[in-house]
């Protein structure tokens, strides 16, 4: 025992001397790294080699970081939402299609999904929110700002030299949005109607339907007074203000757009709450799930399409991003202003008296790119952010995903997705998932192409409604090039090139639109009818006018 112990002893010294020259190795590579050199002093050509090399090796791998990031975090957070949300207390996810799942089940279209399991909404800030965050991006905004500058000073100097004064007139501006009391009345007009006889339609169909005794009637009678409402009130009454008043294009399409965006709402909210009256009924319940016109209300002026009682919410009101919000949208209003004012108004006024010609047509369409791309923009940043976002803001509305990152899509069908997702919900759930449930799951390419359809259709009578004649340019390019472009450039393709077709062919489609529809204009305000019939609303005037071509 003595001897092991001395042993022992004897081991101790050793390893503490092994413990201390580890340290001393430890430390040498240490003071190497610091560029110390063997008198102790630090060695600043090799300190400032070693930090280029690691910069260097950093921004190999930012990008690397950067594409892993934005890849597959937004893909990470909307997979985790959906399928949190959408679990039942048994731990099976139900959706609209799960019925559909097997021959026994195609029959079974009373066990549609609640209204629950359909879109989910979160609290999550728009994504150019987050992006203005970031400075490379806000440069991007500040870059469009420096353009308006120049567009506002390049006016200002050519009226100087061509009127030897400052011409701060808004010509063009006024014009666009005259009768603006109007199309204010008719808007007033159309609120009041959607806020009242939908509602106590529906409600009245509620309550009256478990006491009906002919319960088939009694949905047939308020269905057809519903459908009268939506095409006779909603639909025939501002397109007949709009055409008899003549209302300039501004303040037609403030009519238009919000007719279409109440007929919208309206549908929603019926979609949405038939569905539980009926199951009540079914479980013979005393409680009739009407929702309440507060509850109505908020949804009308809410930034959605989707009806639901209630949203989630944020907990105080910026009133100072809304007025930012609000200054932004006039903001691009005066930048619309002067991009037709100094890039489409000079280029299709001083086209010399030709004939229509694929010559003139070429030459309009790429002098026509430029301005339509930033009208893209405009309309875009304008609409979809600040507009929905100042709207969002008042009304404490929590789920700000107007729109996703469309400007990386390379596909077709994720852009289609992307660029708009208020309408493209409703699209999809009124429209695509509807008519699956309806004609079941194998007829998908029909689903898709009546989604086209209503989409094309509804976007040309807009058009043509608020510019005074029919041109189905859009219609064309919607649904047979978009369909078609759909399918081709798919969500099979990932890689960058196919991000620069998509972006390529939004160049020239929207070229394609603002030339040949400006022509259009032109046409119609320089070569007039005296006596117009219907066809000459739908014929060209363009093709045969010679005074502008």
């Amino acid at each position: 025992m003595v001897g092991e112990e001395t042993t022992s002893l004897r081991k101790r010294p050793s390893r503490s001397g092994d413990n201390f020259e580890e340290k001393e190795d430890e430390r040498k590579p240490s003071e190497e790294s610091l560029g110390i050199s063997s008198n102790g002093r630090i060695d600043i050509k090799q300190l400032m080699a070693k930090k280029l090399r690691l910069t260097a090796e950093a921004e190999e791998l930012k990008p690397f970081f950067m594409k892993e990031v934005g890849s597959h975090f937004d893909d990470f957070v909307n997979n985790l939402i959906e399928k949190s949300t959408s679990l039942d207390s048994g731990g099976c996810a139900i959706t609209s299609f799960s019925v559909l799942e097997g021959d026994k089940n195609h029959r079974a279209k009373d066990l549609r999904a609640p209204p629950e399991h359909g879109k989910i909404f979160v609290v999550r800030r728009s994504l150019l929110d987050e992006l203005f965050e970031v400075d490379h991006i806000r440069t991007i905004y500040h870059m469009f700002i420096a353009l308006l500058i120049l567009f506002i000073l390049s006016t200002l100097v050519v009226d100087y030299i061509d009127e030897g004064r400052l011409v701060l007139e808004f010509n063009l501006m006024s014009y666009a949005f005259g009768k603006f009391p109007i199309a204010m009345w008719t808007w007033w007009t159309m609120f009041l109607s959607t806020l009242s006889i939908p509602y106590f339609l529906f409600q009245h169909w509620a309550r009256g339907y478990s006491r009906s005794s002919h319960p088939v009637v009694h949905c047939l009678i308020h269905g057809f007074l519903f459908m009268v409402f939506l095409i006779g009130v909603l639909g025939l009454g501002p397109t007949y203000v709009a055409l008899a008043y003549t209302l300039p294009p501004a303040s037609r399409s403030i009519v238009i757009l919000e007719q279409i965006r109440f007929i919208m709402k309206a549908y929603s909210f019926v979609r949405e709450n038939v569905p539980r009256v009926l199951n009540s009924a079914k479980e013979k319940s005393k409680i009739v799930p009407v929702p309440t016109v507060n509850q109505y209300l908020y949804f009308l002026f809410a930034p959605t399409l989707i009806y639901r009682d209630n949203y989630p919410r944020t907990p105080t009101v910026r009133w100072g991003y809304v007025a930012m919000q609000f200054l932004q949208v006039f903001g691009c209003l005066f930048y619309m202003y002067y991009i037709f004012e100094r890039l489409c108004t000079p280029l299709f006024r001083n086209i010399k008296q030709e004939p229509f010609s694929a010559r003139v047509l070429v030459l309009c369409v790429f002098n026509s790119i430029l301005p339509g791309v930033l009208i893209l923009f405009l309309m875009f940043f304008a609409f979809l952010h600040c507009w929905l976002n100042a709207f969002a803001e008042m009304l404490c509305f929590g789920d700000r995903m107007f729109y996703r990152d469309w400007w990386n899509s390379t596909s077709y069908s994720n852009y289609y997705r992307t660029w708009n997702v208020v309408v493209h919900d409703w699209l999809y759930y009124y429209a695509y998932k509807d008519f699956l449930w309806f004609f079941t799951k194998r007829f998908k390419w029909a689903a898709m192409l009546a989604v086209f359809a209503v989409s094309a259709v509804v976007h040309e009578y807009a058009l043509a409604v608020c510019l005074n004649f029919f041109y189905p340019v859009l219609f064309v390019l919607f649904m047979f090039f978009g369909m078609a472009f759909n399918f081709i450039v798919n969500d099979s393709r990932k890689r960058p090139f196919w991000n620069v077709m998509v972006w390529t062919s939004l160049f020239a489609g929207n070229g394609v639109i603002l030339c040949f529809y400006s022509q259009e204009w032109y046409a119609r305000q320089h070569c007039p009818l005296k006596n117009p019939t219907f066809l000459d609303y739908i014929r060209p005037r363009s093709w045969t006018c010679r005074y502008v071509f």
